[in-house]
């Protein structure tokens, strides 16, 4: 932001002009322009992307009432492919998973395993099962690390582990639906569709 002679930083002061680099100044104009391009061609994409979506749907819908089925919604990955085989246009519906509380009953249940079966072993053990528990940048735990812990079948007599993986499986909670469109064209040579 600028106010007559004035920038603002970062923390909100307004900064005199002439106090500041030349190069800060030009690096500020340029990310200023890269910014409200890509808003406006992100505005551009969201209008896009709704108006395919639409028009899947429609066409879905135009499908179904061809056949006098009952329409189920918009859940649901939908392929369409041009009459010539060139283009492909799928819409693909991706569940956003998330756990509850429940997910630090298991992280208790699992730790006692832990500790249980590495009882005088060496503590790296210990990490591997950690790791899963482990969050992101943003603070995201990583729900396939967590998940993949249910493959493991482990011969636990304090029936602890399976508890814990019953405990994964009911804290899971799909917290809606992301939609993604995806178009493709064939490659001539391959015959595969590239995106």
């Amino acid at each position: 932001m600028q106010v007559e002679n004035y920038m603002k930083d970062a923390k909100g002061r307004l900064i005199p002009i002439d106090s500041i680099k030349e190069i800060d100044i030009e690096r500020d104009k340029l990310v200023k322009e890269i910014a409200e391009k890509a808003k406006r061609q992100s505005a551009e994409l969201g209008k896009f992307k709704i108006d395919i979506m639409g028009d899947i749907q429609a066409f879905a819908d135009l499908s179904f009432e061809r056949y006098d089925a009952p329409i189920g919604g918009e859940k649901g990955n939908i392929s369409l492919v041009s009459f010539d085989g060139q283009f492909k246009v799928q819409r693909a519906m991706s569940d956003v998973l998330a756990f509850d509380e429940g997910l630090q009953a298991a992280k208790a249940l699992i730790d006692e395993c832990v500790h249980d079966w590495t009882d005088g072993v060496n503590s790296n053990v210990r990490v591997l099962i950690n790791d899963a528990f482990q969050v992101d940048k943003e603070g995201k735990i990583s729900t396939g690390r967590i998940l993949g812990l249910r493959r493991y079948q482990m011969n636990d007599p304090s029936g602890k582990w399976e508890q814990a993986m019953l405990a994964l499986g009911e804290s899971l909670r799909v917290q809606g639906s992301v939609p993604y469109i995806r178009v493709y064209e064939r490659d001539g040579k391959t015959g595969k569709y590239q995106p």
